[in-house]
C-alpha cells in the first residue's frame, strides 16, 4: 500500500519500531546522519547498513553491510541511496519481506516502486521522517513526546 495520508503516516510511524537506515553515513552534514540521529532520539531502534562501513559502529551501532546481514526482523527500510539502487533495495525488502519501505526526499524509481507495493510492502516516497514528524505533530497527530518511548 502506498502510504501518502497523514493516517496513514501516522498509522505507520505509530507501528514500526525497528528501522534499517540504508545508505548511513558517518559524516554529520549528511542527510543520513541527521535522520538516524533524529530515530534515535524518537525512540526508534535504527540498525545502519552501509558495506563501506560494516564491521564498525555508527553512533555506536554496529554497522551491517546489507539488509540481508542484519539479525532479527526489520520494521521498515529507510532509504539513503540514489535511485538507480531502489530496484537491487526493493528486491531485497522482498525477498526479507520487511513489511515497509520509506524513500527519502529525491529516491524515486517507479518499476521499483511498483514491484514493491505489488509484494505488499508499505511505501513512503519522496519524504523524510525528520520533517514528517515534526509536521504531523504540529497537526496534533502525534503526541509532543518521542514516538518509542
Amino acid at each position: 500500500m502506498r502510504v501518502e495520508s497523514d493516517e496513514s503516516l501516522v498509522a505507520l510511524l505509530s507501528s514500526v519500531a525497528r528501522i534499517a537506515l540504508v545508505g548511513a553515513s558517518p559524516k554529520p552534514d549528511r542527510p543520513s546522519h541527521s535522520v538516524m540521529r533524529f530515530l534515535l532520539e524518537e525512540g526508534f531502534e535504527v540498525v545502519p547498513v552501509n558495506p563501506a562501513l560494516a564491521g564498525q559502529t555508527l553512533l555506536g551501532l554496529p554497522v551491517y553491510a546489507s539488509l540481508a546481514e542484519i539479525p532479527g526482523t526489520i520494521d521498515m527500510a529507510d532509504i539513503f541511496r540514489d535511485s538507480q539502487f531502489l530496484p537491487d533495495i526493493s528486491e531485497a525488502l522482498i525477498a526479507l519481506k520487511i513489511p515497509a519501505m520509506w524513500t527519502q526526499l529525491g529516491v524515486t524509481h517507479l518499476p521499483a516502486e511498483e514491484a514493491a507495493l505489488a509484494a505488499g510492502i508499505n511505501l513512503v516516497v519522496d519524504r523524510c521522517p525528520a520533517i514528517e514528524v515534526p509536521r504531523l505533530r504540529e497537526l496534533g497527530l502525534l503526541p509532543a513526546q518521542p514516538l518509542h518511548r
